[in-house]
């Protein structure tokens, strides 16, 4: 928010027409689907010229990422991961882990419906789902290494990932 009151009124402007074709997008991707939803549709939802939508984001798959990201931020998971990192006591930092999962589930579970949509229909989207994905497995991994001394005496850190990962 304070970053928002250093901006100019025309700056805002520009966050919040962004704000809305992104929102547009993310609609209509999961009422229609990603393969056919149109720019020109975009455009049309979010009640701006379609030269402004490619200005803006140029292609579809240049929407995944923004919602994403705003999925994540809106969700606060980074913030939740990272308080969940510095926890020395592993049942507090499971159970951050589990509320962040919860919450990341909880405000934007359409995203992987329109993450697999788009994946079925275009190259680059579905490696960039594979790279997300891989991605995600990587901090879960991470995370139960750096606890690995708190595991039980029967339970590895490659099989307590593979635990964490399947029921996140």
């Amino acid at each position: 928010m304070g970053r928002e009151r250093e901006l100019t009124h025309r700056q805002r402007q520009a966050l919040e027409t962004r704000r809305l074709i992104v929102g547009a997008a993310r609609k209509l991707f999961l009422e229609r689907g990603y393969g056919v939803t149109t720019m020109d549709a975009i455009a049309a939802e979010a009640g701006v010229a379609v030269s402004t939508v490619y200005a803006i984001f140029k292609n579809k798959r240049t929407f995944l990422r923004k919602i994403r990201s705003a999925w994540l931020d809106e969700a606060h998971t980074r913030e939740i991961h990272e308080e969940a990192s510095r926890q020395r006591d592993p049942k507090r930092r499971l159970e951050m882990m589990a509320r962040q999962n919860r919450r990341q589930w909880e405000v934007g579970g359409g995203m992987m419906t329109i993450h697999e949509g788009a994946a079925a229909v275009d190259l680059e989207a579905a490696a960039e789902l594979r790279e997300v994905m891989g991605a995600r497995r990587q901090v879960l991994t991470r995370f139960v290494e750096e606890m690995k001394d708190s595991l039980r005496p029967d339970l590895n850190a490659n099989r307590a990932s593979a635990i964490l990962i399947a029921l996140c």
